[in-house]
């Protein structure tokens, strides 16, 4: 793969420290047009794990520098609910609590989560898994076709980006790796392991063409370039979306299996949130 090495523009205008410029890019230079901002770094830490816009990020934003991250090695993130300087992601990185993406196996994260959840007596009483049950189903064979991933995702960016919503950029191999380098704690109250989330969000961008596009302290917003398009598969892909994120069933309008297949068939972006 062919690499292009960036230059700095007016080292002396610029507002991060230039020593600390390695830590964030393949080739030890940042884009002369990032956007400006300050570069981030985990509570107590030394070493910045990724660049967060000052200004709300513009239509296309995302898009342009999606599409550069074979270049730069930056995967751009639109984070949400950003006020004054706050962590966008979470007050403290968790990094001694995340393991390596590469460790988990997403079929036996998902069963993992699955049992432990169907185990809660709550769970098993309210005849929401109804018509799956409480045993795992098994992951989702991949649809037979899948749109093209890059259109949806610079769409669905250009959706999220109406708000408030800032740039971050971070040095990552793809959408699921950024999730592990920013030490992302959203789902803390489900599994303390952002790896095993990001394992599992890696396999659906293969299966289903899953980019990461947004994220805050407690949500994850993907783009799905390959929805479930039958009744059967909607349901077998809520199954892993209850296992995933419990809470996108059990505090939700489409509280039942049957009512939340019925909401994601066919759906280009999936939405998580943890309580």
């Amino acid at each position: 793969m062919s690499t292009s090495v960036f230059s700095l523009k007016s080292p002396g205008t610029l507002s991060w420290p230039a020593p600390t410029v390695s830590a964030m890019t393949w080739h030890g230079t940042l884009p002369p047009d990032i956007p400006e901002g300050r570069l981030m770094k985990p509570y107590n830490g030394t070493t910045p794990v990724y660049w967060l816009s000052s200004h709300p990020a513009a239509a296309g934003e995302w898009s342009r520098w999606r599409a550069r991250h074979h270049r730069t090695g930056l995967w751009p993130l639109l984070a949400l609910h950003v006020e004054g300087d706050d962590e966008p992601f979470g007050i403290d990185a968790e990094y001694d609590s995340i393991t390596a993406i590469e460790q988990h196996d997403s079929g036996m994260v998902l069963a993992e989560w699955w049992q432990e959840t169907t185990d809660d007596e709550e769970s098993a009483s309210l005849g929401h898994l109804d018509p799956v049950g409480t045993r795992w189903p098994g992951r989702t064979p991949a649809p037979d076709r899948q749109g093209p991933v890059e259109r949806f995702a610079d769409q669905y960016a250009d959706v999220l980006s109406t708000g408030q919503a800032r740039l971050a950029l971070v040095p990552a191999t793809d959408g699921a790796h950024a999730l592990t380098q920013i030490g992302w704690t959203g789902p803390l109250n489900h599994d303390n392991d952002t790896a095993r989330f990001a394992a599992v969000t890696r396999d659906w961008q293969h299966r289903f063409g899953a980019t990461v596009v947004g994220l805050s302290f407690d949500t994850l917003h993907l783009s799905i370039a390959a929805p479930p398009v039958t009744a059967h598969s909607a349901l077998q892909v809520t199954a892993e979306h209850f296992a995933f994120c419990p809470d996108n069933i059990w505090q939700s309008h489409t509280d039942t299996f049957r009512t939340y297949a019925d909401a994601i068939m066919g759906l280009n972006c999936w939405t998580f949130w943890w309580d």
